[in-house]
């Protein structure tokens, strides 16, 4: 049992915690069927965000196994904007939401800027929908008009946290009474919300991913609130739960992967399903994503947000690819764990299985994601990438840098990199030495001059440098000095003591007429001090 479904059970009497579970586990690895590899029918999934912010790590998992799920059993995918709270919009959050979710290669089967069959995929252009399906509610007495004030609610609220076990469940069911032709009536000219009727006790549901589930509000007997929870607002646009439940619907969705947190609002959506007797699609709630120190990780610290992934250097390829492994434990074909850990989007589409899932919170490591990276990276310029290379070129262009002599550090440092970004550290391989730098001149201050300026002349005054180095290192040794005392002595000659690559590529790279050029003036410096 994760740690969210863990605090809903034991933390019943805490005013937050309203939620009484009971949860019947099956096998991590126990067949759900029409879900796994050879399902018998294909799966209808969406993503369904609020462009109230930018795609996040959380986000991008939960779109990436739904449209894993999709592509592994033949069905489609569907990109659907909730865009009912318009206030929190943000204007630039939709463009870089689909910008994003195709820089990682899922593009969406239907939905915004490509249509499709169910159009329109914005719940804002889907009104008249709920407000057709917000009267059969009404008619069949399953929801009822609300024209409590916000002070109202607001003391019920209040009221509720006081209460002894306390609840947030709180609403006392007060319009529920309102004859439907005083409610007609009073709708004419008063503001209302339109709040669904909940049943004596929520249906329990089967998660595919934890088994049978019974969530129930927490009740006081002595003073018995209700959840019925606002499906239409004020604004006359429709709540979450109200929307997301009718898309679902008309949009034929089969399989509702996301993330634990919206497990407490599923008992409601069921409630409604079966209010207007439709089948509700198969739901699996994947667990939280948390730090290494087990902290739910937080998406307003704008770490998450994929942009800023993408702007340090990250591969998207490495980024799927590290973002499917938070709780998916993927198998090979034979049926046994794989041992690898690198696949690309299409080998993820045709090993996903949701019986692979995992139930516990899934750690985000930094230094994995730089694994994946650096794997990917590697790769790409080894076959010559272009976009990779260009990237390159960006980093190093103001050093004066052509576009094959950047080519040719990228592939020179390749296997020091981590990201394409890191390359600028290398930019002392077409800079002038610095010999004033911070780095050059604590290296003058803590080593001995004359036995500094011995080396040095030692390696000026060899004519071929580049096939005599290691006499010269064997000469220099067997006059007492220590191979990491001549090795740091060049270093500081040729770069000015910056780390980096290993002192024999760097005297290729110069070759022998530059390091002659560069060591000269080190001789020179130290000699005048």
């Amino acid at each position: 049992m994760t740690t969210l479904l863990k605090r809903f059970s034991s933390s019943l009497l805490k005013p937050k915690k309203q939620l009484k579970l009971k949860t019947k586990k099956h096998s991590s690895h126990q067949r759900v069927d029409g879900v796994v590899g050879g399902a018998s029918q294909p799966a209808r999934t969406r993503f369904a965000p609020s462009p109230t912010g930018f795609l996040h790590l959380g986000s991008l998992r939960t779109a990436l196994y739904n449209y894993l799920l999709a592509k592994n059993t033949g069905g489609q995918f569907l990109l659907r904007l909730e865009d009912t709270d318009q206030k929190r919009l943000v204007p630039e959050a939709e463009q870089s939401l689909y910008d994003s979710l195709k820089w990682c290669g899922l593009q969406w089967d239907e939905g915004p800027l490509i249509g499709g069959p169910m159009e329109p995929y914005r719940q804002s252009d889907r009104t008249e929908i709920y407000k057709s399906h917000i009267g059969q509610l009404l008619e069949s007495g399953h929801a009822y008009r609300c024209f409590c004030s916000k002070e109202r609610l607001n003391k019920l609220r209040e009221s509720a946290q006081k209460l002894q076990p306390p609840t947030t469940v709180s609403y006392d069911r007060f319009c529920s009474h309102i004859s439907r032709e005083e409610s007609d009536r009073r709708a004419q000219s008063e503001e209302f919300t339109i709040r669904f009727k909940s049943p004596e006790r929520y249906p329990p549901f089967t998660d595919l991913l934890h088994g049978k589930i019974d969530l129930q509000p927490q009740v006081n007997k002595d003073d018995v609130r209700y959840d019925d929870p606002v499906l239409v607002k004020s604004d006359g646009l429709p709540t979450y739960h109200f929307a997301n439940v009718v898309d679902d619907h008309h949009m034929n969705i089969t399989h509702v992967i996301r993330g634990e947190e919206w497990l407490p609002s599923t008992p409601k959506h069921i409630a409604m399903y079966k209010a207007f007797g439709w089948e509700a699609p198969k739901v699996i709630h994947i667990p939280l994503l948390t730090t290494a120190g087990d902290k739910k990780l937080s998406k307003r610290s704008g770490d998450t947000d994929i942009r800023s992934y993408k702007a340090r250097g990250i591969l998207p390829e490495a980024l799927v690819n590290f973002v499917a492994l938070f709780g998916w434990s993927p198998r090979s074909h034979n049926g046994n764990e794989s041992h690898s850990e690198i696949y690309s989007l299409s080998q993820l589409s045709d090993m996903f299985n949701v019986d692979d899932l995992t139930r516990g919170n899934a750690k985000v490591d930094d230094k994995k994601l730089m694994f994946f990276n650096k794997h990917y990276l590697e790769e790409r310029i080894s076959r010559d990438d272009q976009e990779v290379l260009q990237s390159a070129h960006e980093f190093l262009k103001p050093y004066g840098a052509s576009f094959e002599t950047s080519t040719k550090i990228a592939k020179l440092v390749v296997h020091n990199l981590h990201t394409i970004n890191e390359i600028v550290n290398y930019s002392y391989l077409i800079k002038e030495c610095d010999l004033q730098s911070e780095t050059a001149q604590r290296y003058i201050k803590s080593t001995d001059l004359s036995q500094l300026k011995k080396i040095l002349m030692e390696f000026q005054s060899t004519t071929e440098l580049t096939k005599d180095l290691s006499r010269v290192e064997d000469s220099l040794q067997s006059q007492g000095l220590k191979k990491s005392e001549i090795f740091k002595a060049l270093r500081f000659g040729l770069i000015g003591s910056v780390p980096g690559l290993k002192i024999p590529l760097l005297v290729n790279w110069f070759g022998d007429e530059e390091c002659h050029k560069r060591l000269q003036k080190a001789i020179e410096l130290v000699g005048s001090m």
